[in-house]
């Protein structure tokens, strides 16, 4: 019992020495120096009894022997493997069956753990990808909703200051007096509101045929009332004027456009704007005045029912005319009822990059407005890629006549329609570009042209033509222009 024989002898030493420490210096068996440092227990008034001690030794000799016997089967494991490794090293028999039996289950064992740990790593690296790919997903997310935000609320503050410029520019009541009155000038008399015997101002719309107003001439073209047409061929294009530049990239390019033709509540000055970059265009702001437009102060936002295609919508008679996205079907969108009125599929058209113009965009069908109606310019497998030209029926869409050209379209950058004749334009991106060809539906004959025509910004992704105010309108990268032009006299 030597271990209770020294923890007894520890308590006396305790005892004695009360809550003093002791140093001692003595050589051990060996002969070797060994110090000793003994210091009285600061909560324990006296040493645990011999059968407490005898508790903890016992506890403490147990767990060495399990741990001792964990030593000596990992030492056995591993000797036997190394006697095999040096067995198989060195070309020799592996032994008897039930070692080689034991160590290979050994070895599967192994094998069954580093597979189990390679499929851990895998699940692992799997998951980590995933969380990646989330991470990365609801950034994007984020910077999307954050220019969203950023876009809606320059929304709002322009709103904000053109209410406010509105406010500002209410006309005053006026306050004049006699003296205001010019000398020589006749002094209108004021209402008597007490008097019930006056006489109620009335003004009256009256809705008159253009045909009373544009008589036909016997070519079919609308004619003035000085006797000349008002049509002719095209053989001036002016340099081009920049109304408004796009904010976003959303913008890089699009279609802007007037009714030739407005319909209450709207007016020629009533301006709708789309931007055309995207996978889901839906969007049509629209503005009251010019200055709104110039400004960039929508006064309303229409959302389409079904997203749009291309950049050749157009507007006339109050309805929107625009190509659903990947198909061949044009609608009609009433934009005061904010209601689709017809729909109808061209037949054979080729939609969706099959015959755009030269630039892109999707622009299989583009619509045109001019003197003579509505127009759909588009080509078919057919036509082998040539232009095909169809007048439309504005509120059926139903197709009345249609033109076969010899003109490819992919080889043009883009095409409108004045007086009933077609025009194509060389190039999206030149400079110095030029109109190049004509197409008359009168006499189904096209010829070559040369009339300049400027793509400032080198990109021009839309050109229309609007008979009410004799302009081109086009989209040149980010920016709104229009052209002035120049018809010769029939």
């Amino acid at each position: 019992m030597p271990a209770v024989q020294l923890l007894l002898l520890a308590c006396l030493l305790g005892g004695v020495g009360a809550r003093t420490a002791q140093f001692q210096k003595a050589n051990d068996r060996s002969g070797r120096c060994q110090y000793t440092f003994n210091v009285a227990s600061p909560s324990e008034s006296s040493c645990p009894e011999q059968g407490q001690a005898m508790l903890a030794i016992q506890d403490l000799q147990r767990d060495s022997s399990e741990q001792r016997a964990t030593l000596e089967s990992t030492k056995a494991r591993l000797s036997s493997l190394e006697a095999l490794l040096h067995r198989l090293t060195s070309g020799q028999p592996a032994g008897p069956l039930e070692t080689q039996q034991g160590l290979q289950r050994e070895l599967e064992a192994l094998r069954r753990e580093r597979e189990q740990l390679e499929t851990q790593t895998q699940e692992l690296e799997s998951a980590y990808s995933n969380l990646v790919r989330d991470k990365s997903a609801l950034e994007e997310e984020k910077r999307r909703l954050q220019a969203e935000n950023e876009d809606l609320a320059r929304r709002l503050e322009s709103s904000s200051q053109e209410v406010a410029s509105l406010r500002r520019g209410q006309c005053p009541q006026a306050h004049s007096s006699s003296q205001d009155v010019p000398s020589g000038s006749r002094e209108v008399a004021k209402w008597n509101l007490e008097n019930v015997d006056f006489q109620e101002l009335k003004s009256e719309l009256t809705e008159v045929p253009a045909s009373q107003i544009l008589k036909e001439s016997p070519s079919g073209h609308p004619r003035n009332e000085e006797g000349g047409t008002g049509c002719g061929e095209l053989v001036w294009v002016g340099e081009p004027i920049t109304l408004r530049t796009a904010e976003t990239i959303t913008g890089k390019y699009g279609v802007w456009m007037r009714d030739p033709q407005a319909a209450f509540p709207y007016t020629g000055e009533t301006t709708w704007r789309i931007d055309t970059v995207g996978t889901d265009i839906r969007q049509v702001f629209e503005y009251d005045h010019i200055r709104q437009f110039t400004q960039g102060y929508p006064s309303k936002v229409h959302v389409l029912p079904r997203p749009l295609e291309s950049t050749g919508a157009v507007v006339y008679r109050g309805s929107l005319y625009f190509q659903a996205a990947e198909s061949r079907t044009v609608l009609r969108y009433d934009l005061r009822t904010e209601t689709l009125k017809a729909e109808k599929e061209i037949p054979g058209a080729g939609y969706h990059g099959q015959f755009p113009y030269s630039w892109g965009g999707y622009t299989d069908i583009d619509l045109a407005v001019d003197e003579i109606g509505l127009w759909v310019i588009y080509s078919t497998e057919a036509a082998k890629g040539a232009i095909v030209l169809s007048k439309l029926n504005p509120e059926t869409l139903e197709l009345e006549q249609t033109w076969e050209t010899n003109i490819r379209k992919q080889s043009v950058a883009n095409a409108f329609v004045i007086c009933g004749t077609l025009y194509t334009v060389s190039s999206y991106s030149s400079p110095d570009a030029t109109v190049n060809f004509a197409y008359d539906t009168g006499t189904g004959s096209s010829k070559a042209l040369t009339v300049p025509f400027k793509n400032r910004y080198k990109y021009s992704s839309m050109v229309d033509y609007n008979p009410l105010e004799r302009k081109l309108f086009a989209w040149d990268n980010f920016n709104m222009v229009s052209y002035d032009i120049k018809l010769s006299r029939l």
